[in-house]
C-alpha cells in the first residue's frame, strides 16, 4: 500500500524542465533577434550606396548624381555635376595629391564598412586600391554626402567595441 507522501514532488521535476526550456528558448530568441537587428539595421542605407556605386561602375554618371541625392533643380547647389564628375568620373583627379590615382576602379569599387551614427549611417567605400572615401547617408532623406567626420562622435566605448567585434559579421552582407 503506497504511503501518503510517496508521490510528493513528482510533478515538480516536469515543471522545472518546462520552466528551464522556456527561459532558454526566450533567451535564444532575444539574442538571435538582437543579432539580426544589429546586422541588418543599416541595410536600406547600404542599398542606397550600392545603387550609387552600381551607377558609377556602369558609367551612368547622371544616374549616380541622382542617386547622390541631386535629382531636383537646386537640390545640390553646393555640389555641381562638374564637381561630381571631377570626384567620381572617369577623369577624376586629386587637386591635393596629383600623383594619386583618383578615378574609380570598377573591380575595387564597393562598401568596406557601415556604422550607425546619430541620424545617419557612416559608410566606408573603397574607390580604388589607393583611395577610400567616407560617405554619409541621411536616414530621413537617403541623400548621400561626404562624411562630416571620420568616425562617429559621442559613441560610448561599448558600442565601439561591439562594432569592431560583431560588426565584422556584417562584412559578407556589404558585398
Amino acid at each position: 500500500m503506497p504511503g501518503y507522501l510517496d508521490q510528493y514532488g513528482a510533478g515538480e521535476e516536469q515543471r522545472n524542465r518546462i520552466i528551464i526550456r522556456t527561459v532558454v528558448s526566450t533567451l535564444t530568441i532575444v539574442i538571435l533577434g538582437t543579432l539580426f537587428w544589429y546586422l541588418l539595421r543599416n541595410h536600406h542605407q547600404e542599398g542606397v550606396v550600392k545603387n550609387f556605386l552600381t551607377a558609377v561602375r556602369k558609367g551612368d554618371y547622371q544616374g549616380a548624381y541622382r542617386a547622390w541625392g541631386c535629382s531636383g533643380p537646386g537640390a545640390c547647389s553646393g555640389y555641381t555635376y562638374d564637381s561630381f564628375l571631377s570626384d567620381w568620373g572617369p577623369a577624376a583627379k586629386s587637386t591635393s595629391q596629383p600623383a594619386l590615382d583618383f578615378k574609380p576602379d570598377p573591380s575595387a569599387l564597393g562598401i568596406i564598412d557601415s556604422e550607425s551614427c546619430n541620424n545617419g549611417v557612416l559608410l566606408t567605400v573603397e574607390v580604388n586600391q589607393a583611395r577610400t572615401e567616407k560617405l554619409w547617408v541621411d536616414r530621413k532623406s537617403d541623400a548621400i554626402n561626404y562624411a562630416p567626420y571620420p568616425i562617429c562622435p559621442h559613441k560610448n566605448p561599448w558600442s565601439i567595441m561591439l562594432h569592431r567585434t560583431v560588426g565584422k559579421l556584417r562584412k559578407p552582407l556589404l558585398k
